[in-house]
């Protein structure tokens, strides 16, 4: 590697990068049993450690520091990032690599338990970062179309779109499970096993299997080795759970193959027996089930076997088997069928869920509680950030009548918060000032309205989502 060489530009290297992926992606999906034994020199190419960087950089993390206590900030003001780069492109090619030891961080999650984040040095991110650019164009060649999460052009609303499609044809069944601890408990040893089938490059299996045992100085001081799980919040780890996850979805495709074609599958159901389909988003997912409750929970005990084989557990707790008619709850929004207002017929609605919306009401609760120090035009700034948010997400669904609710509820969450903050101030003088046209406003900065946000039908995109390096990549119809 010649360190004195010019760096590309971030413009040039994402167009070089973007030519190899897309070249390692149709060599994968060309050859489903290719392995690729030349991989390592990707790693530490100029152009992939350069993409890594941007997107490293451009992460909220970059303002955190890992165990050396260095942030990208610190790297761009006192060590320059191409000096940055070529230290760590030289390491790489030397085989001189060696990962730190993640920073440990609990974070409070709903019910007072406390989910673990691995927090790596920059170093360490931008070396996982180009180990993603190179390992996921093939991965992504054998990624089943059920799963959606973390993985590019999908989506939240694609899998909630493919569950509302299959209930509303006779998959009235629903197992919806949960994993325990699925980033802390995936089996390294059966997941390198996977890593294998595509990857042959003994470099780059070491560097993998490195930042799985890079180890976790927690909160205490202590250094604890990791002998399972890939940390939280590392930029590889999406990517290899749901190269683990992918057992599930195989055992589900061939399912799916051996149920034969359309005509064959009805005939099933006819016969009594039963069809099904996985909808995955990470570790969460569901089973949709064309036939009775027992079918659904004969499905239990498969998943959990197949889930075994990877050192994962299905959480009791938040394993249950529902029918539509009952609705279930699924990554925020409440999938349920209903009557239609005025007809007999019935249909499959998306929402959003109640504890969606009590989490909404509960960061507009909290910063109308506070903040009374400053103008309203700050207050307004922070609540349309959540409003934004919250809104676009679930603006494709039957969102309409919540929507009405969270305005009024705003509306009067900031007017008490306006009452207290000016309480010598008449009522009328109040809506002069801070309420024209009787909406929270103050200078160009308004209160976001949600029920002026549009409401868009998703539209269902089945197994034909095209990956960023192929505009033409179609899968089997759902």
């Amino acid at each position: 590697m010649n360190t004195g060489a010019p760096w590309p530009t971030l413009e040039q290297a994402e167009a070089r990068v973007l030519g190899i992926q897309t070249k390692l992606h149709r060599w994968a999906t060309d050859d489903p049993d290719r392995r690729f034994d030349d991989l390592y020199n990707l790693v530490w190419d100029p152009a992939f450690l350069t993409v890594a960087w941007g997107r490293v950089r451009g992460n909220k993390g970059a303002r955190t520091a890992g165990v050396d206590g260095q942030t990208a900030r610190y790297i761009e003001q006192c060590r320059g990032v191409e000096v940055f780069l070529a230290d760590v492109g030289a390491q790489l090619k030397a085989r001189a690599f060696a990962p730190l030891p993640v920073r440990e961080r609990l974070i409070p999650k709903a019910g007072g338990k406390l989910r673990r984040l691995g927090i790596a040095t920059i170093r360490d991110r931008v070396v996982q970062a180009a180990c993603k650019l190179v390992l996921e164009p093939i991965l992504e060649a054998d990624f089943a179309p059920c799963s959606y999460g973390f993985r590019p052009n999908r989506r939240a609303q694609d899998a909630i779109e493919e569950i509302r499609y299959l209930a509303a044809r006779s998959y009235e069944w629903v197992l919806e499970a949960d994993i325990t601890a699925c980033f802390d408990e995936i089996d390294h040893t059966a997941l390198m096993v996977r890593v294998r089938r595509r990857v042959g490059d003994k470099r780059v299996l070491a560097l993998v299997k490195a930042f799985l045992k890079a180890g976790i100085l927690a909160e205490d001081g202590a250094v604890r080795e990791i002998t399972s799980g890939t940390p939280q919040g590392g930029i590889l780890s999406p990517l290899l759970s749901n190269l683990a996850l992918s057992a599930l979805d195989e055992q589900f495709a061939r399912a799916w193959q051996a149920m034969g074609t359309e005509s064959q599958r009805h005939k099933r159901r006819r016969r009594g027996e039963a069809t099904w389909r996985l909808v995955r988003y990470a570790d969460d997912f569901v089973v949709m089930v064309a036939g009775t409750r027992t079918h659904a929970q004969a499905l239990n005990d498969e998943v959990a076997a197949v889930l075994a084989t990877m050192g994962l557990r299905l959480s009791e707790a938040k394993t249950s088997i529902r029918h539509i008619d009952e609705g279930v709850d699924f990554l925020g929004w409440r999938i349920q069928r209903h009557q239609q207002r005025g007809s007999t017929r019935r249909y499959v609605y998306t929402y959003p869920s109640k504890k969606a919306l009590a989490a909404v009401k509960a960061k507009v609760r909290a910063l109308t509680k506070a903040m009374r120090n400053q103008p309203l035009r700050v207050l307004l700034h922070r609540l349309n950030w959540v409003l934004r948010g919250w809104t676009t997400y679930f603006r494709h669904g039957s969102s309409s009548a919540t929507f009405d609710y969270l305005r009024a509820f705003c509306w009067r969450r900031v007017v008490g918060w306006l009452r207290r903050k000016h309480p010598r101030i008449s009522w009328k003088e109040l809506r002069r000032r801070y309420l024209p046209g009787w909406w929270p406003a103050q200078g160009t900065v308004r209160m976001v309205n949600p029920s002026a946000v549009a409401i868009v039908r998703y539209r269902y995109r089945g197994a034909k989502i095209p990956t960023p390096w192929t505009s033409d990549r179609q899968g089997s119809p759902t």
